[in-house]
């Protein structure tokens, strides 16, 4: 394969020319070996050269702390501050424009600010005085240039009214410099005891805040991790078999719903689907969290992105590009990390008072020195105002709750919760009272052999053949389950003639030539002594052959494997258990008994479902619902917390607040677990950047003086507001790790 040497894609010269006559052709691209252009389907034989682009002008961009902000293209938030990023992510490598400039204004800054730093320190300590010209012109380059995104936008938060932490951050520098610099130039316009040079402080500042910024751009980025590990776990190609068999491999954004596709073992599969022919072990780890690899059969469903370990199948595509589990997933992460939890409101409502609060502040202490300080008093007064003004960045405290939830979405995500709005992700921590439905969420959701109970000289396999055998005939969904259990059996089925259907009793044909009746007792002449079966919340269907009773078969829902284990973690976590359910008391009474389940409303309409949510929400109980049916969605919509099955119907999921990708209650233990962990996460945030101004903001006013006679230089001031907002962002990265 060649690169063509205009567009960069991969082109096979001998295809493209075998194919420029394609009758469907659409596009038109250049092959290299011949310099000409054909008609094709390009998606067919080019794939893109692997490239690091540079932000895409056309995206949407939105800010991690303000969602509601959204604008075409890279910028800043005219609210914070601070730098937009991509509303949704790529799987490609995407340059951030923000962290280079920033990375390389640092860089330059710090090396003129080291020797600034070095000699005013070493000029301090050997009481020699370093020229004001030498300091200005090392000091003005870092100030006027390495600072002047902070002057863009704190001038920005006066236009809008959304005073942030770059308006402080300019107020600081461009005042200490701003006097330096007069002191210096025009000396006689400032009195002799005011006069003072801050160049070193400005020039500190500047460079100290570019750290703080680019540690957290940084930090940022691997907030997307999940996100980017979700993208590229599906493949790019595909094998797709023709109505004449030939196989040919596509790019997968050219397959087509109903296309056939082969799947052999060690590779990804390309789209959702379903098995056709074959049968296969599929790791589904990478998308719902669970380690066992799947057995499929013709039949099976598969996701897309998941890894065929053994076996090779013909699937067929059901669900195509953003239609497919794992596009879906991305979509709904990426909606979730831009929510705003109601935790937030008081991070919102603390930052709108805040940075008026501190040039107050900061005026005042500037008023204090002036009036009770020590001489000189302007140089102490200087000093406390702008250490007040640099300490006091907001930016801690507005990231506090953001960036909990952009990491525990993530991590979710990757373990199979998928957590649709911050919302339902912080009431769950307090929800104290769980309704289950039973049919798909505690059960399996479809019919199946449980029990075979042969008589008189019939095996096993003897009565399962010939009950499937005329049940094939049959559109019964217990019908169903026989036919299934045969074949799981590799029983080979036999033909059915004079097939009859008795309408709520049973079915007969003749197989082999003797008479199969499958059935009620009564229908088959069999004697009802299947209590036990039905105890144990199975469904008897009977047997006969030639008029003799041959056995039963037991068909129930079977209980979903982890399910057990599951209901047990989350009593223990103080959970009330209830189960909701539409099917009979006694099916469902046979299924409490074996979870354990003491609480039981059978027999329930979906709008008694949603009555049953709302009840119990005015006992004053805090609810969360899990179910996967469309009858489910009302009660969904109703509860303090809708939790949908992945397994189950769109509506269902479009109902709720968190989807369990994997189907189980097993993921309904580790979202509770996640909650907590984000949720205790942001109150540490929360507690960090509270305690972090509490303290900071008096001791750089001056607090300390009067009793210790230390004060806090703006350097030291810069350092602490730049780990401030580290500190915060490093707290939530540890949810990446948080065991669930």
């Amino acid at each position: 394969m060649q690169h063509d040497p205009v567009c960069g894609m991969e082109v096979d010269p001998a295809t493209a020319r075998h194919h420029s006559e394609h009758a469907g052709a659409r596009y038109v691209f250049c092959c290299n070996g011949c310099k000409t252009k054909f008609d094709a389907d390009p998606a067919k034989y080019l794939r893109p050269k692997p490239v690091s682009l540079p932000a895409d002008a056309e995206a949407t961009y939105t800010c991690p702390m303000h969602p509601e902000v959204r604008q075409k293209g890279p910028g800043s938030c005219p609210k914070c501050g601070m730098a937009l990023e991509p509303e949704m992510p790529t799987a490609a490598p995407v340059e951030n424009l923000e962290l280079k400039d920033f990375r390389r204004r640092l860089w330059i800054c710090a090396v003129l600010t080291a020797p600034l730093f070095v000699v005013e320190m070493a000029g301090h300590a050997l009481g020699l005085h370093t020229p004001g010209w030498a300091q200005f012109a090392l000091a003005t380059p870092v100030v006027l240039w390495g600072g002047w995104p902070f002057f863009q936008r704190g001038w920005d938060s006066v236009l809008t009214g959304h005073l942030n932490m770059f308006t402080l951050v300019a107020l600081g520098t461009g005042i200490s410099w701003l006097f330096s610099a007069v002191a210096l130039i025009v000396p006689d316009a400032i009195p002799a005891n005011m006069r003072g040079m801050y160049f070193e402080a400005s020039a500190v500042i500047v460079t100290l805040v570019l750290v703080g910024q680019v540690l957290e751009l940084r930090a940022r980025e691997q907030t997307s991790d999940a996100m980017r590990a979700l993208l590229n776990l599906a493949p790019t190609s595909a094998l797709r078999v023709g109505d004449d068999g030939a196989e040919e491999t596509m790019d997968v954004a050219a397959i087509h719903v109903g296309d056939r596709l082969r799947v052999r073992p060690g590779e990804k599969i390309p789209v959702d689907g379903v098995v056709a022919v074959g049968r296969a072990t599929v790791d589904e780890s990478m998308i719902t969290g669970e380690s066992m690899p799947v057995r499929k059969a013709p039949g099976a469903t598969v996701y897309a992105a998941s890894l065929n370990t053994t076996g090779s199948f013909v699937m067929r595509a059901d669900r195509v590009g953003a239609e497919t589990l794992l596009s879906r997933i991305v979509q709904m992460v990426a909606q979730a990390q831009r929510s705003r939890a109601p935790v937030q409101r008081l991070a919102d409502h603390v930052s709108q008072w805040f940075v008026p609060t501190v040039i107050v502040f900061a005026v005042a202490a500037f008023a204090s020195w002036m009036t009770f300080g020590p001489e000189p008093r302007f140089s102490y007064a200087m000093v406390a105002a702008v250490s007040v003004l640099i300490i006091a960045c907001p930016c801690a405290l507005g990231l506090a709750t953001p960036m909990s939830i952009m990491v525990g979405v993530g991590r979710g995500a990757r373990d199979g919760v998928l957590i649709r709005n911050a919302e339902a992700l912080e009431r769950f921590e307090k929800v104290d009272t769980l309704l289950i439905d039973k049919t798909g969420t505690l059960t399996e959701g479809k019919p199946a052999v449980t029990a075979i109970q042969p008589r008189a000289d019939f095996a096993e396999e003897d009565i399962l053949r010939l009950a499937a055998s005329v049940e094939r005939a049959s559109e019964h969904p217990l019908g169903a389950a026989l036919v299934a259990a045969a074949k799981a059996r590799n029983l080979t089925l036999d033909t059915a003639t004079d097939f009859e259907s008795d309408s709520g009793r049973g079915v007969q044909a003749r197989v082999g030539g003797r008479l199969v009746r499958v059935g009620s007792a009564p229908f088959t002449g069999a004697t009802d002594d299947a209590a036990a079966l039905r105890a144990a919340g199975a469904t008897a269907i009977f047997i006969s052959v030639d008029g003799v009773f041959a056995g039963v078969f037991g068909i129930a829902d079977p209980i979903k494997a982890t399910t057990a284990q599951a209901l047990t973690d989350l009593r223990a976590d103080g959970l009330r258990i209830v189960m909701l359910t539409g099917d009979h008391r006694g099916t469902a009474e046979a299924i409490a008994r074996q979870l354990g389940i003491t609480e039981i409303e059978a027999e329930v309409l979906p709008q008694d479902k949603a009555a049953a949510v709302t009840r119990l929400r005015g006992e004053g109980r805090t609810v969360a619902m899990a179910g996967d049916g469309v009858n489910d969605a009302p009660a969904l919509a109703a509860a303090d917390v809708g939790i949908a099955m992945g397994t189950g119907t769109d509506v269902a999921m479009e109902s709720a607040g968190i989807t369990l990708v994997r189907g189980d209650l097993a993921g309904l233990v580790r979202a509770r677990r996640l909650s907590r962990a984000t949720m205790g996460n942001i109150r540490q945030n929360l507690f960090l950047a509270f305690a972090y101004n509490a303290a900071g903001v008096p001791i750089a006013a001056g607090v300390l003086y009067p009793v210790f006679g230390l004060t806090l230089s703006p350097t030291i001031a810069a350092a602490a507001m730049a780990l401030s907002s580290v500190s915060v962002i490093a707290n939530a990265l540890r949810l990446r790790r948080a065991p669930l």
